[in-house]
């Protein structure tokens, strides 16, 4: 069993940053793709950035150029650095890690969700 928990969620004015962690415990035998998430009221959950374990990123074209990944391999977590935030970032954004376990089966984690707020 895998478990992931975020942190760095909360409320922040426009053109705020924030920083969102994930921090994955339990027993694998190797965490390859880690993603975040987000949900906003009334829409379907969309992935906001990937990045894999060897360092290729993605991003939601939306947040380009504002919102940095990252990872350290050594902690088992994952970040998400968000800059120049707007009203339209606020959504509960959730961490995702696709695991190989040690029984050498692919298995998908989500994290519990953080909200993220941007309003004046």
């Amino acid at each position: 069993q895998v478990h992931l928990v975020e942190s760095g969620g909360g409320l922040v004015q426009p053109g705020g940053s924030l920083r969102l962690s994930c921090a994955a415990s339990g027993r694998w035998f190797t965490i390859n793709d880690m993603a975040w998430y987000r949900q906003a009221p009334g829409n379907q959950r969309e992935p906001v950035a990937t990045i894999t374990r060897s360092g290729v990123i993605n991003y939601k074209d939306s947040v380009k150029g504002r919102f940095t990944i990252s990872r350290d391999n050594a902690k088992n977590t994952v970040y998400l650095q968000m800059n120049s935030l707007k009203p339209e970032d606020t959504a509960v954004y959730s961490c995702n890690a696709k695991v190989l376990s040690v029984g050498m089966v692919t298995q998908y984690y989500w994290g519990q969700g953080t909200q993220v707020t941007v309003s004046a």
